[in-house]
């Protein structure tokens, strides 16, 4: 796929399904193994600031790290879609489409754009501050003009339900690809906003968020046809790696001599990735675009 179609071949393949599913990663492996099993990547910045800097999600990443990033990802994902979660541009309009021209030549599907201004915040956490709308209107336009091929998918952060309305049909209004209201406490507010505009609806999952746990049934019902989970792989990482050290120290030192996470495993999802690479070919999907 040449770097130029990236974004359209998502507009594609979100314009013919029903509901499309970002799967968040926090480092090129996790991304490998989330590429089994689903066909679109979610960079998450939460979980790309606590695997690279092991900071929290609160303005810590700097564009460069992420564009790196990006191309380590594409070099052995030569084929899904990659969506990248870039904040709030990291500075002003034309820092923002700086970053989106260069996550455009290093493989990059599209980007999610945020309202918030620093010091940003996760989206389902408190203590957010917002941009007035007509200021991110300017910063949103300079990105969309500087995008190239990117889908782009503008974000608001607003936490009163005017306000969400309200950006959300100006941000309808622009030339975005899809709206994301994020930090939604309930499903309720879904089709009042499906109601105010045309474009895709984006529903962000996160663990322990704001947002309740739902299913995609329930998200299409309410006028959602993209979702982006943000942290699985990275909370399932924690988890896991808890377990084992602990299991370690139980065990007096002693490795596990069974089991499916061993050096075999790894390095057959390793092997698999450079195979990818080199012939360019998809793996084969067990639940891609729903």
């Amino acid at each position: 796929m040449n770097p130029t179609t990236y974004g359209s071949a998502l507009r594609a393949a979100v314009a013919r399904s029903r509901m499309t599913c970002f799967l968040g990663v926090y480092d090129v492996f996790s991304a490998s193994l989330a590429a089994r099993h689903y066909d679109a990547i979610f960079v998450s910045g939460f979980g790309f600031a606590a695997s690279h800097y092991g900071m929290p999600d609160i303005g810590f990443i700097t564009w460069s790290d992420m564009v790196s990033f990006v191309q380590r990802l594409r070099l052995v994902l030569p084929t899904h879609h990659i969506l990248v979660d870039i904040d709030d541009g990291y500075g002003d309009p034309e820092v923002a489409a700086h970053v989106v021209c260069a996550l455009a030549r290093a493989g990059a599907s599209g980007v999610v754009l945020e309202d918030q201004k620093r010091p940003r915040r996760c989206g389902h956490v408190g203590g957010k501050q917002i941009m007035e709308l007509d200021e991110f209107l300017i910063k949103l336009d300079r990105v969309l003009k500087a995008r190239g091929d990117l889908f782009v998918v503008a974000r608001t952060d607003a936490t009163e339900e005017p306000e969400r309305l309200r950006r959300a049909a100006a941000f309808n209004a622009t030339d975005a690809d899809a709206i994301l209201v994020d930090g939604l406490e309930s499903l309720d507010l879904l089709p009042r906003i499906k109601a105010r505009i045309t474009k895709p609806l984006m529903f962000n999952q996160i663990a322990g968020g704001k947002s309740p746990a739902c299913s995609l049934g329930q998200l299409t019902e309410a006028g959602v046809s993209l979702v982006n989970y943000s942290t699985p792989c990275l909370f399932a990482a924690q988890d896991a790696i808890e377990n084992a050290l602990l299991h370690l120290k139980q065990m007096d030192g002693r490795l596990p001599v069974s089991g499916s996470t061993n050096l075999s495993a790894c390095n057959a999802r390793l092997t698999d990735s450079l195979a990818r690479r080199d012939q360019h070919q998809p793996p084969r999907l067990t639940q891609a675009v729903a």
